[in-house]
Order: C-alpha cells, then structure tokens, then sequence
C-alpha cells in the first residue's frame, strides 16, 4: 500500500482517480478549498507548508491546473501567463519541491491533456501549455535520482464535463472519468517513466 499525495482530489478527474487508487492505497485529498488539505500550486509558501504536514509519501499526482480559453486574435500576454503560471509552471512546481519529499523508488504523475497534439479553436494556451509539461516530464525523467518516476496523462475530453467543455471539442469522443484515472494507477503503481498515457 502506497502513501499517495493528490492535488485536484475535489475535480471531476481528481475525484475518480481517488476512487481507484483509494482501493488498494492510502489517499491524502488536496484542493484549493476542500479536500483533506488545502494547497495552492501557485504559491510556493502553500507548497512547502502542504509538504511540513504530510512528510515523505510514495506518489504524488496532480490533476489541477487552470488555462485561458480564447482566440488568439483578441488573447493578450496577460492572459495567455494563466496557463503558464498556473497549469504549466505550477505543477512543475509541484514535481521540483515534491520529488525532495518522495521515498526511494517513488513517482510523480502530472496531468496533460488531448490538445498537446490536436489542437482545438479557442485552446492556443492549452496546446503550449500541455504540450510544455509533456516535454517536460520526458526530459526530468532521465535525470530524476533513487529510482523516482514521473509520467503525465493526457485525458481527451470527459463525458463528465461535456456539458462546460463539448462545444470546444466537436467530433471528439468524450471518454469517462474513471476510465480517465486508470492511467493514473497505471503510472502509480506501473514501473514505466517518461511516459505520457493518452486517454482517447
């Protein structure tokens, strides 16, 4: 049984992957408001006060990170810095301060998403943004020590959230969440690192 540390337990993806993992592991929930514990990745105070609670854990797994929906005619930089501070440069955060609190042999899984490599109007944020931490989890794969691991899942659109999200997504089948957080276990119980397990 693992010690696993999930950021985003109180989101539609966050909440069946604590179901499937909370199986055959002990789940700490994190959200923004809710959950076991509260963190911001965002803030690194947040972070580090999140870590000095729980002590060293066996996986870490993020499935948060906010972005900018909008044309690129009309998106400023200030806007496009959403994404980049908050789904990009805050689970990057994340996998930098947490890998000090992993055991031997431990993992990190961060959350992509489909528009790394098929782009969708009014997503030119979410592409860069995916894209940057998929590249990201390839290059810190190779260099991360004590046998540590970090994969991302690149969920396509879910059935669960069709209702905020279909209408930027015509013509792509919506897959469900819990088929979603498979992936997940697959990265938090698996061996593989570097990985990126698409969910389409």
């Amino acid at each position: 049984m693992k010690k696993v540390l999930l950021i985003g337990a109180t989101g539609v993806v966050g909440s069946a992957v604590a179901e499937v993992l909370g199986s055959s592991n002990t789940v700490i929930r994190v959200g923004r408001r809710g959950g076991d514990l509260q963190a911001d990745i965002t803030d690194p105070a947040s972070l580090d006060r999140l870590f000095a609670q729980v002590g060293k854990v066996d996986a870490i797994v993020s499935t948060t990170g906010q972005l900018h929906f909008g044309p690129v005619s009309e998106m400023t930089a200030e806007q496009f810095a959403i994404g980049l501070n908050d789904k990009l440069l805050g689970q990057v955060r994340l996998a930098l301060v947490g890998q000090h609190h992993l055991n031997d042999g431990g993992s990190i899984t961060l959350t992509s998403g489909i528009v790394a490599e098929e782009p969708i109007r009014m997503g030119a944020n979410a592409t860069a943004v995916n894209a940057g931490l998929e590249g990201f989890v390839r290059g810190a794969a190779i260099e991360l020590p004590r046998g540590l691991r970090i994969n991302a899942v690149s969920p396509t659109v879910l059935v669960e959230s069709m209702g905020d999200y279909g209408p930027f997504f015509p013509g792509f089948e919506p897959v469900p969440a819990r088929r979603a957080a498979l992936a997940y276990q697959r990265s938090v119980e698996g061996a593989q690192t570097g990985r990126v397990y698409r969910v389409w």
